[in-house]
């Protein structure tokens, strides 16, 4: 695996996040205190920091892409095709509200992917994606 990312994001409600990465997710909990939790997010560290009182901004930016309404900011990872099939499926099982319920983006053309948008409890935008081509990834 290449160096993994390290990404630091504001929640309001620590235990009410930290269920949501860890159970909904499946991420698994590193080191903790009362203020912020480490996650191993899919191998990479993803660190949820409580800020009292912050005014977190609800999302409302969004880009078109593909003919969806793509909410900036965002984050995730790529995923083997087969694990995100499956995350799919379990998020669905697990009643969670898709921003952009998962499908098939650029269908039949360079760069096709499978992706899906949703939001945490306090409203960070998240993205899976998979390529049955990891070449594609970066492809034009």
């Amino acid at each position: 695996m290449p160096n993994p990312f390290h990404l630091a994001i504001p929640v309001q409600n620590l235990e009410r996040c930290r269920t949501f990465y860890r159970e909904i997710i499946g991420c698994s909990e590193g080191r903790s205190s009362d203020k912020w939790v480490d996650f191993d997010f899919f191998g990479h560290q993803l660190v949820i920091h409580v800020v009292q009182n912050a005014k977190l901004k609800v999302q409302k930016d969004s880009n078109p892409v593909d003919g969806k309404d793509v909410p900036v900011p965002h984050f995730g990872v790529v995923l083997d095709w087969e694990d995100w099939q499956n995350l799919a499926e379990d998020l669905q099982k697990k009643g969670i509200e898709f921003v952009i319920e998962p499908y098939i983006r650029f269908k039949g053309e360079v760069g096709e992917q499978a992706t899906m948008f949703f939001l945490d409890p306090d409203g960070n935008a998240l993205e899976f994606k998979a390529f049955k081509d990891m070449g594609q990834l970066f492809a034009k």
